[in-house]
């Protein structure tokens, strides 16, 4: 089974319509993030960088007249729950591996507290790189989701993105 690339999952309808809408440079710069992280705490780069990208796909609730309605979210949050299945289902039907998709869809579920009542969430180490990684690029009132990228930039640093993580499997191969 060949790896999911970053590109295969940015080309989906799903993602075109979930991601695009919760922040895209977000959603890459969490990415970029991630693999950093991931390497230096030898977790498993490619699950960081899918649950990364990935992570706030759940959004899409709290936009009112297509603009991110902070106080809505912070009033409702689910995004975490939405955007875990929405992941596993997007992995799955890209041909990821079922037990890897599922690794990505409980980060996503775990990047944030958001949505449960207080509690000692107790994380794995990939879930702990995505939350860490989202809260890096966190801005106050939301406006990390408010950031702008062309298309075009987009796909450079995904494609970027996806040489990284080629050669950082290949290093984690040979150590």
């Amino acid at each position: 089974m060949s790896r999911v690339t970053m590109i295969d999952i940015y080309k989906h309808p799903i993602t075109q319509k979930y991601v695009r809408r919760s922040g895209l440079a977000h959603a890459i710069r969490v990415a970029d993030i991630a693999l950093e992280l991931a390497r230096e705490r030898n977790v498993d780069v490619d699950l960081a960088v899918k649950a990364g990208f990935l992570h706030d796909m759940g959004h899409y609730l709290f936009y009112k007249n297509g603009k991110w309605d902070f106080e809505e979210y912070r009033t409702n949050d689910i995004h975490a729950i939405k955007g875990a299945e929405r992941a596993h289902k997007l992995l799955i039907r890209l041909g990821e591996e079922p037990s890897r998709a599922k690794e990505v869809s409980m980060a996503v579920l775990l990047h944030t507290d958001s949505y449960l009542p207080a509690a000692n969430i107790q994380r794995t180490p990939l879930q702990q790189v995505v939350a860490d990684a989202d809260e890096l690029d966190e801005e106050p009132s939301g406006r990390h989701h408010y950031r702008t990228i062309t298309e075009d930039e987009a796909f450079t640093r995904l494609h970027s993105l996806d040489e990284r993580l080629e050669q950082a499997v290949a290093e984690a191969m040979h150590s």
